[in-house]
């Protein structure tokens, strides 16, 4: 491949003995410790306000295209545009891209992606996300290696959509595609340091050149820190900090005669403790933790940016990887190989209870990932009109995750509280005393000392570890044919086949959690029944006599068949009102001899589109597409077998003791688009509009229960929807710009839901409608080149619910079945997202390449809950992550 307009080789070895003397000078300044910074812009950068829709150049189809003559709904952010607006990381990204939705909860190793309403995968490491996140190329496949600061980035690239056909499995809503800069063969570079509130500290700086002639590098680096937004009140700390720092390399050799190979390693590390939650309502375990002397948010004080725990969360995430892109261009074809492994290590411990009382000890996580991918493809002309691209991929992922679980000092104290409050004071915790519960379950038990001082022991808990294989091969291709002059005829196919095979090694030392209440009540009934008459329970004789008199036998079957037909009933059986603090049952590993622990599919996905250049700055398109997303495993204690496994383990009596029906795992998802797009550049004027009709069949709903996630396949999910991007420069110096998504978005079939039927609903998380409107001047201040640029947006979404219901609050009976779920809606239905989000920078840039800024995140300071959960360990009570509130700062940087 010849090299780039405008960049010209360096022949002469002085200047390539200089070129690498200023490389090593730059990387030994950004590679020594404390000068590693994060996200380093791209080296000269185009002028704001120079960029236009009909220049940018997207690789959204796997080829270069401008994006106005691209046939997919895409929005690309710049990278001036990243860098004037500070968006930091991906979760800044949804300011100015309106259908991307973004959540980072309960650690930084979790982050939620949503493009159309659709999405999952966070928090529970067995499921992919059904949006993708891909950077120069290489699938990050778990939102643990999601979460990093923007190096050189040239552009971001979201695709709207079903991606699959060239894709992969991962891509049945849509991806996101992260590009950056290419080493240069003219040495460049630029540094930048920014200071905010919070004592926010941002460093980052990057250096590209040649090393020869047909060999160029780059190195970019840096670092973030930030105090913490959040005061503990009991620890004395502060939470919801940043300390990260990332380093990346990159090596190209260009032979200018079509071969290219591009070579980058990265490392980056974060360090912080995340993240604070907030108290939304009260319930019966909140008074007992008051009574503890332990503290909790009041639900008044939710964006008062405060919290309470007993020690300080950490996460400790370390992400690093190399990838190989191989580029052969033949004149008729070009051939692209590329080659990637990564690693992520994330350790993570949390309060989980968020309370200054130590109710759970310990929630510490483990998580590794390795994964190998590797993609071949060529692209090929065939004469003036036929374009294709065939490629195969291959993925080879290993996760190994450990979890601890544990009751903590305060544990057994909360624990008679709430026991003596669930039974009016009928039982109680360690007393000792014919009501003392360890005495009476284990007299039930026929050893009254079974139990003595054995229920919620501070260091018991849960252990586990979970380890999940993955290999997934696919094979793909595409045409474009051009069957008249600007009528674009485009067809693609892809397959992709999955296999899992997974196994949990997960043990539960929680003693109370593995009495059987159920047995326990059916005796404490026919106890109290013998009794009544005259009958002593403890004498076998005498219940033996009882029960084959024939003048008293009737009775006694009378009382056995009472307790029977009791024993699950909470208004007979007491001991049934303290299943809710059974919160570390035992745990049915797999595999078994019921459940082999492996799943294997594979399906066909498929593209069929006709693009129109009307005129040669009009285009309109009309597209079908359908995606596929492979099974995934269900990798949290809430994991658990299906109702006909669970009938087949109790039939050859394996089951352990309190074993429910869940879900190990849930089927892959299929989605289908159908879409009619129109894109329009008059100069001045900007517009590109797409109404879809997006559908995704056995959507995999993935739902926080308090303890771990309820995994669930969703029958039909569906959205019609309107999306605009449009900018106009009514004036010179002035760009103004509007996005818009307009989502009508619903559950068409969802009878087997955490909730029961919930068929014709609305899906959490899906705003009815999301707006961002932008404005950009630039306005010269000198003849010399000194501009002045002042860039704002207000990003806005309309209320929305953030989860369909909170399983906590489901009423069950004693064999796990669902009884009323009115509660658990109603309370979900109270809880809200509106987003009010505006931002601006002020930039003095010379030209002598000096940029001086002052910039604002969120100035209105507008607070809002991203998420709601049940709280951990507090039955009835409900907790939520607040958002961030206002940031603000200066930035000076130099570019060269």
């Amino acid at each position: 491949m010849s090299a780039a307009p405008g960049v010209r080789p360096v022949h002469a070895s002085a200047g390539r003995i200089a070129m690498r003397r200023l490389l090593m000078i730059g990387a030994a300044l950004f590679w020594a410790p404390g000068a590693l910074a994060q996200g380093a812009a791209p080296a000269a950068a185009p002028p704001a306000g120079e960029e236009s829709s009909s220049t940018i150049i997207v690789t959204a189809t796997k080829r270069e295209q401008t994006l106005q003559d691209v046939p997919v709904a895409v929005s690309v952010t710049t990278g001036a545009t990243i860098e004037q607006a500070q968006i930091r990381d991906l979760k800044d990204l949804q300011s100015v891209v309106p259908s991307l939705r973004v959540n980072q909860l309960q650690n930084l190793a979790n982050t939620n992606f949503y493009i159309r309403g659709f999405g999952n995968g966070a928090n529970n490491a067995g499921i992919e996300p059904s949006v993708g996140l891909f950077i120069d190329g290489v699938y990050r496949s778990r939102s643990a290696s999601m979460i990093a600061d923007f190096p050189d980035v040239e552009r971001i690239e979201v695709l709207r959509g079903p991606q699959s056909t060239l894709f992969g499995k991962n891509a049945s809503a849509g991806v996101i595609s992260i590009v950056t800069r290419k080493p240069q063969f003219e040495f460049g570079g630029n540094v930048e340091a920014s200071y905010g509130n919070y004592d926010a500290i941002v460093v980052k700086g990057m250096v590209t050149g040649p090393i020869s002639e047909t060999l160029a590098a780059s190195i970019a680096g840096g670092f973030n820190t930030r105090g913490g937004i959040v005061r503990d009140l009991a620890t004395g700390e502060r939470t919801n900090d940043r300390d990260r720092w990332f380093a990346r390399g990159q090596l190209l050799f260009d032979n200018h005669e079509g071969l290219e190979v591009r070579l980058i390693g990265d490392y980056g590390k974060i360090d912080e403790n995340c993240c604070a939650a907030v108290n939304l309502r009260q319930a019966l375990p909140t008074a007992a933790i008051f009574a503890l002397g332990g503290a909790v948010t009041q639900p008044g004080q939710k964006y008062d940016n405060i919290t309470y725990n007993n020690f300080e969360s950490s996460n400790e995430i370390k992400n690093w990887g190399f990838s190989a892109q191989v580029d052969h261009d033949l004149g008729a074809a070009k051939l692209t190989s590329i080659t990637a492994y990564r690693r992520t290590d994330a350790l993570a411990n949390q309060d989980s209870d968020f309370s200054s009382a130590d109710l759970l000890g310990r929630n510490w996580q483990d998580l590794r990932i390795k994964t190998f991918t590797q993609e071949l493809r060529a692209s090929f002309d065939i004469g003036e009109k036929l374009h294709g691209l065939v490629g195969g991929y291959y993925f080879d992922e290993k996760i190994d995750q450990d979890n601890q679980v544990y009751w903590g000092e305060d544990a057994r104290g909360y624990a008679d509280l709430l026991v003596q409050s669930l039974t009016g004071g009928g039982y109680n915790i360690g007393h000792k005393n014919a009501r003392d519960l360890e005495l009476i379950l284990g007299s039930l038990e026929g050893n009254p000392a079974k139990y003595l001082d054995k229920f919620f022991v501070p260091g018991t808990g849960l252990t586990e570890n979970y380890t999940l294989g993955n290999k997934a091969y696919s094979f793909f291709g595409q045409l474009d044919f051009e069957v008249a002059t600007g009528l674009t005829l485009t067809g693609g196919i892809n397959y992709t086949h999955d296999s899992k095979r997974f196994a949990t090694a997960t043990t539960s030392n929680d003693t109370f959690a593995g009495v059987d209440l159920v047995a326990n009540g059916r005796t404490a009934i026919l106890v109290q029944g013998l009794q009544g008459f005259g009958v002593n329970p403890s004498d076998p004789a005498a219940v033996a006599a009882f029960a084959t008199n024939p003048a008293t036998a009737p009775y006694y079957q009378a009382v056995v068949a009472y307790a029977d037909a009791n024993k699950a009933n909470p208004a007979v059986n007491t001991l049934l009102g303290l299943k809710a603090l059974q919160y570390f049952p035992p745990f049915m590993n797999v595999p078994n001899a019921v459940e082999p622990g492996k799943v294997s599919d594979g399906d066909f996905s498929y593209t069929a589109r006709l693009a129109w250049d009307v005129t040669p700055t009009v285009n309109v398109y009309a597209a079908w597409a359908t995606g596929y997303k492979a099974a995934s495993i269900n990798l949290s204690r809430d994991s658990r077998p299906t109702p006909a496994d669970l009938a087949a383990l109790r039939a050859r009596g394996l089951a352990v003791t309190n074993l429910a029906s869940g879900s190990r795992y849930a089927d892959p998802e299929d989605s289908t688009v159908y879409e009619l797009g129109f894109k329009g550049n008059w100069g001045i004027v900007s517009a590109n509009v797409a109404v879809f009709k997006q559908v995704i069949k056995n959507f995999q709903s993935n739902i926080f229960t308090g303890s771990g996630f309820f995994l669930a396949n969703a029958g039909k999910q569906s959205a019609f929807g309107v999306e605009f991007e449009g900018s106009a420069r009514p004036v010179d110096p002035l760009t103004l710009t509007l996005s818009m998504t307009y989502l009508d978005a619903k559950y068409d079939k969802f009878v087997l839901s955490a909730f029961g039927d919930l068929s014709g609903t609305r899906p959490a998380g899906a705003s009815p409608l999301s707006v961002t409107f932008g404005a950009e001047l630039v306005q010269p201040v000198s003849g010399h080149g000194d501009r002045i640029i002042l860039r704002g947006d207000y990003h806005y979404e309309a209320p929305f619910q953030l989860v369909e219901g909170l399983p906590g609050l489901v009423v069950r009976d004693s064999s796990g079945n669902v009884t009323s779920v009115a509660a658990a809606l109603a309370a979900a239905r109270e809880f809200k997202q509106d987003i009010n989000d505006v931002n601006a920078s002020l930039t003095y840039a010379m030209a002598n390449g000096v940029e001086l800024s002052v910039w604002g995140r969120n100035l209105l300071d507008d607070r809002t809950i991203l998420q709601i959960f049940d709280s951990p360990a507090q039955p009835g009570s409900i907790t939520g992550y607040p958002n961030q509130p206002r940031t603000y700062g200066a930035a000076a940087r130099y570019r060269f």
